[in-house]
């Protein structure tokens, strides 16, 4: 099977993002949003091959967004060299996310922009930033498992059983299900539970592929 060729280096998609209640808001309209980033595609040389569009969609996660499906696809099937934002939180407003995102560019070759934090993966300065970004997110992953491990051990103290049935917190799961969305796989996402030390729903202390796509399904269950 032919190797598909890389897209040409000028060629970006647009992303456009606003929930409903910032539709009004200054700086945060699509027109906004539009206009910066036509300015810097003139600035650049850009050639923008399609703008997409998520109106009404939360950033606190990746999912729920076809348009923001729709433009990775873009990028990931090499018809367009580079993904470009406005600004990062229209991307994302979870640094885990982000982390996924950037970890899911360098994989599959592509580049990320993100215009008001001068995130360019494909600068060492950018490079540099959205690794320091990614250092952030570590630091959020393991803050969620020590308030994991510190809840527990208060449960215990407090004489609460900890045995079946247990359930994870919040804070794991929506972590495994932002870390899935960003494109990490399900072995990385146990590396990194059992990294940060993590109990699973019955206590125990290692997390495998199987478990966290269990997790997954059971949250896709109670979303359906």
């Amino acid at each position: 099977m032919a190797k598909t060729k890389p897209a040409p280096a000028d060629t970006v998609v647009a992303y456009l993002r606003v929930s409903t209640d910032e539709q009004a808001e200054s700086g945060a309209g699509l027109m906004a949003q539009r206009t910066t980033i036509e300015a810097e595609a003139d600035r650049r040389g850009w050639t923008i091959v399609a703008w997409k569009e998520d109106k009404g969609a939360s950033g606190k996660s990746l999912g729920g967004r076809p348009a923001l499906d729709e433009a990775l696809e873009l990028v990931e099937s090499h018809q367009a060299a580079t993904l470009v934002v406005a600004k990062l939180d229209r991307l994302s407003r979870s640094l885990v996310d982000f982390a996924g995102l950037m970890d899911r560019a360098r994989a599959k070759q592509w580049n990320l922009v993100a215009l008001d934090l001068g995130i360019d993966l494909s600068t060492p300065a950018g490079e540099f930033l959205a690794s320091v970004m990614a250092s952030a997110a570590q630091w959020e992953r393991r803050i969620i498992g020590q308030r994991t491990r510190e809840g527990l051990a208060a449960k215990k103290a407090a004489g609460v059983r900890l045995g079946r049935p247990a359930t994870l917190s919040a804070d794991v799961r929506e972590r495994i299900r932002s870390e899935a969305n960003g494109g990490s796989s399900l072995a990385a996402i146990a590396r990194g539970l059992n990294a940060d030390e993590v109990p699973t729903a019955q206590g125990g202390k290692q997390w495998y592929p199987s478990t966290v796509k269990a997790v997954l399904a059971s949250q896709e269950l109670t979303m359906a």
